[in-house]
Formats: C-alpha cells, sequence, structure tokens
C-alpha cells in the first residue's frame, strides 16, 4: 500500500557554509536558498522495506564495489568489507579521517572480487597501476601504497574485517529516501557548489545496506519515508529491535555518529566547510516522530548500526530481500 501524503512546513533557514574547491582557492558560498528542507508533521504509513543496494568497501576508506548478494562474515559484517587496513610505521590507520590523499586511490575490482588493481589517475608522479589478489597479496599491496604516501604503509587482512564500531560490528543500514533528503539539504548553489548528487552522497557515507520498496511498488506510488531506518534502534542503549533480511536475523543498535570524512569530497577531499553543522542542524529540524530522540546527545547521526549474532555467519543477503520487523 503507498504511503500517506504528507504534510510539511518550510524549515528555518540555518547557517551559511562554504565549499572550498582546493587549498588555496577562494570559497565558494553554498546559498541556503537553494536547501529545501521540510519537517514530516503526518506520520507516513509503512511501506516494506527490501533491500536496494549492497556496498562491499573491501579496503577500508577506498573505493566501494556494488554486488548482487553478500554473506555474512566471521565477525558480523559482511565478509569481505573492510577487508583490508592502511597502518602506517606508528601503528595508526591511514584513512580518510586522518589521511586526505586517500581520496586519490582508485580501487577496481574483478567481478569475483579475487582481484583488486590500484591507480593513482593524474598524479604527477606517475605512480603505475597494480593488480593484486585480493585478499591475499595485501602484504604485496604494502609496497604499493607505501610508494604512494612516502612513507611505510603495512596493510593488513583480517576475515573479520575492521570496523568503525567494534560493539554495533554489523552491517550499515540507510534508506535510499534519507540520502535524497540529504542531498536536498546540499542541493546546487549560483555561487559553483554542485550539490551533492545520490552517488556522491553514497560515497561519503559509505554504508554496505541500502534499502528502499521493491521496484514494482515504486511504480504504484509506494515509497519509504526519509530515516526510515531510525525505526531499527530503540530508546536506549540497552534496547534492541529485531528484524530479518532475508534469511539474515538482526539487532538494530544505534543511530550512526559520522566522523570527519562525509565533508571531504569523495575523489579530491576538497572539504565542505560547515557540513557538520548545517547537516546537524537539519537531521535535528526533521527528526521524524519514530526516531528516538534520546539516542541523539547530537545530531550528526545518520544511518542505523547493527549487530549480527554468530549463529548468522555464512548466511546470505541478496538484493530484493525484504526486511521485517520481528
Amino acid at each position: 500500500m503507498p504511503e500517506s501524503v504528507p504534510t510539511y512546513r518550510p524549515l528555518p533557514r540555518p547557517s551559511p557554509l562554504v565549499a572550498s574547491a582546493s587549498p588555496g582557492a577562494p570559497p565558494a558560498r553554498l546559498s541556503l536558498d537553494h536547501c529545501l528542507a521540510y519537517t514530516l508533521l503526518v506520520p507516513p504509513l509503512i511501506a516494506v522495506p527490501t533491500l536496494a543496494l549492497i556496498r562491499l568497501h573491501p579496503i577500508k576508506a577506498i573505493d566501494p564495489v556494488s554486488v548482487s548478494e553478500a554473506r555474512i562474515g566471521p565477525g558480523g559484517g559482511l565478509a569481505l568489507d573492510r577487508a583490508w587496513a592502511l597502518y602506517s610505521a606508528d601503528g595508526k590507520w591511514v584513512n580518510g579521517k586522518r589521511t586526505p590523499a586517500v581520496h586519490f586511490i582508485r580501487a577496481n575490482y574483478s567481478p569475483d572480487l579475487r582481484s583488486v588493481t590500484l591507480s593513482v589517475p593524474g598524479d604527477r608522479r606517475r605512480i603505475p597501476p597494480r593488480t593484486f589478489a585480493f585478499p591475499d597479496s595485501h602484504e604485496d599491496a604494502s609496497e604499493w601504497f607505501s610508494v604512494f604516501f612516502e612513507q611505510q604503509i603495512i596493510v593488513r587482512y583480517s576475515p573479520d574485517g575492521f570496523p568503525d564500531d567494534t560493539i554495533a560490528n554489523g552491517p550499515t543500514i540507510v534508506s535510499t529516501s534519507s540520502l535524497h533528503s540529504v542531498c536536498e539539504w546540499f542541493s546546487p548553489s549560483p555561487e559553483g557548489f554542485p550539490g551533492l548528487s545520490l552517488e556522491e552522497a553514497r560515497q561519503r557515507f559509505r554504508t554496505t545496506l541500502e534499502i528502499d520498496v521493491h521496484a514494482e511498488a515504486a511504480a504504484r506510488g509506494g515509497s519509504l519515508a526519509a530515516f526510515w531506518e531510525d525505526r531499527l534502534f530503540g530508546e536506549d542503549e540497552r534496547s534492541v529491535v529485531r528484524f530479518t533480511i532475508g534469511e539474515v536475523a538482526f539487532e538494530g543498535s544505534n543511530p550512526c555518529a559520522r566522523c570527519p570524512v562525509p565533508p571531504r569530497d569523495p575523489h579530491t577531499g576538497a572539504v565542505l566547510t560547515g557540513f557538520q553543522k548545517h547537516f546537524s542542524q537539519l537531521r535535528e529540524a526533521t527528526l521524524p516522530a519514530w526516531s528516538a530522540r534520546s539516542r541523539f546527545d547530537h545530531f550528526y547521526k545518520f544511518a542505523t548500526n547493527t549487530r549480527v549474532a554468530p549463529s548468522e555467519s555464512g548466511k546470505l543477503l541478496r538484493l530484493s530481500d525484504p526486511l521485517v520487523l520481528s
């Protein structure tokens, strides 16, 4: 059944944003006259969500790959997601939070994910692309990364992956509608900010599972409300929301606190100044009635973290699998 038509009201205008194209370049101001933001007044009827996209990030902090199915790995995340992680000689992660240069690296995977080709298009040093067996050749890949970063890099492999949240370490879940809303918050401006496309929003937030209504339901006018995934966590840290996607049982844990990566262009690392403040203001203003406000000590949170029991290891997730609340 299609969701009811909601009623909206315009939001107060939040603080301005500045888009920095590159270091030293003059900033382009993002006009908030072009930012569409609304508050939902009438809760919609619940549409049936299905799995619309599965995105693995086989090398932590580097390009994703979309797949039609994925298994739950031994650690509770998706198998081969964040399977490699880069470390500097002092034992710290090399990622987008600490090292913006990581955004210049491109990773292209074979269809069976058994190899990855690493390259740096446009690099002045003309570092040649190299192809590595994945995930076995992580030690060989260390040499390539060391040349690029001009420091010793150690690439480690873990079948359990390297999740950011070591407690709620299952797949992260977001709805397509939520991503569309964020794109509206950062719409194009006459001053030169190009806006966020849906694909760029995906690359900035790097979630693994995306839900939407089935294509047939969408054709009949059905849709998920923005931030539908906020239904998947409870009122406090001790509460869980149990649900299944296909044959896999999940426990929804908490809204995912975001890091310094989303404000950065996923290909250049250029920072959209004011992104976090602007996002937080609109996230708070558009927080839906079903979202547990008590879980937001701040509003720079997006998508839902999950936990997956060891009993689910090896089970398969497929596109179009329905999400069913227990």
